[in-house]
């Protein structure tokens, strides 16, 4: 019979559940509990394991069972959550959030996606504080705006350290990308592009592993820059986008933009909705979907930018 596993996730334990036979188990979420676990769900052979997205605390046990070739799917909490209500199961235990996932495993059945690997999670983390030192400058120099000496000059010190920092982290994102072959070559790919600077190839990179992997439909939906429609009965509601990976979302917008300036295949499409009287928001998407589509076909067939392709 099919085995279908759900693993709940927190900082210090992993609570297990099997279904069909209605096991459950905890072991710890370290080297240690690892190491117990792995064995375990080998000799078990599952169909599935399905685990929630926990903020990063989920990595290590996917990473782990993924090397040992278990089928791994790591989902959304709130389409878990909206399962869980549907199905009426409304308390929440961890032990009961384990048998909830491996029932959703079981009737949802998630494809497994790749795993970001080490380079990738090495990227990401450093994407993440670059992101935190630009926050924290913009908020120093908004402050810095309306202090007063000597509070000034302590703003203006900090300012000029954030900075120091910012750059030192920038080297260490490419020395990261220069480190992994394959990461270089993608990135190579994807700088081609005009439009596409190191910030979004970075973050591509550490955020988004099915890029050239999937359908162009795919990725679009899994970036959440795909239309759902809204319709019901004779009414026809307007397409909006919905969910998806935000930090990716984010700075496709911001390379679509220039693209829309210095990239002629999407300068020529913007221009093209336009005219058919598409408001600039539409429009925008739309490129950044195009932009989307270009980049994970560029990836799948290992081919640098090339207009006519495009």
């Amino acid at each position: 019979m099919d085995c279908y596993i759900g693993i709940d996730v927190s900082k210090a334990t992993l609570d297990v559940a099997s279904l069909p036979d209605g096991e459950r188990w905890t072991v710890t979420n370290d080297d240690q509990g690892l190491a117990t676990l792995t064995p375990r769900l080998v000799a078990l052979t599952p169909t599935l394991i399905v685990m929630e997205a926990t903020g990063g605390f989920e990595m290590r046990a996917a990473l782990t069972l993924a090397k040992v070739g278990l089928p791994i799917a790591v989902v959304n909490p709130r389409q878990v959550r909206d399962f869980a209500k549907a199905m009426g199961r409304l308390a929440k235990t961890d032990a009961l959030d384990a048998s909830v996932l491996a029932d959703f495993a079981q009737r949802v059945r998630p494809e497994p996606r790749p795993l970001p690997d080490e380079a990738a999670l090495l990227l990401e983390s450093l994407l993440t504080r670059r992101r935190q030192i630009v926050e924290m400058l913009t908020a120093e120099k908004n402050r810095l705006g309306f202090a007063r000496s000597p509070v000034k000059r302590d703003i203006s010190q900090h300012i000029r350290w954030l900075e120091k920092r910012l750059r030192d982290v920038d080297g260490d994102l490419q020395d990261a990308v220069t480190a992994s072959p394959l990461s270089h070559a993608k990135a190579t790919l994807l700088r081609s592009v005009p439009g596409v600077g190191q910030v979004t190839t970075l973050t591509l990179l550490a955020t988004l592993p099915e890029l050239g992997q999937l359908s162009r439909h795919q990725i679009a939906a899994l970036v959440g820059v795909a239309p759902m429609n809204r319709d019901s009965g004779t009414r026809r509601g307007k397409r909006l986008v919905w969910g998806g990976r935000a930090p990716v979302r984010a700075v496709l917008y911001m390379a679509t933009l220039v693209g829309l300036k210095h990239n002629p295949v999407l300068r020529v499409f913007y221009a093209r909705l336009r005219a058919a009287g598409k408001p600039f928001k539409v429009a925008a998407t739309a490129c950044m979907r195009k932009l989307l589509t270009i980049l994970n076909a560029m990836l799948r067939h290992n081919q640098s930018w090339d207009p006519e392709h495009a």
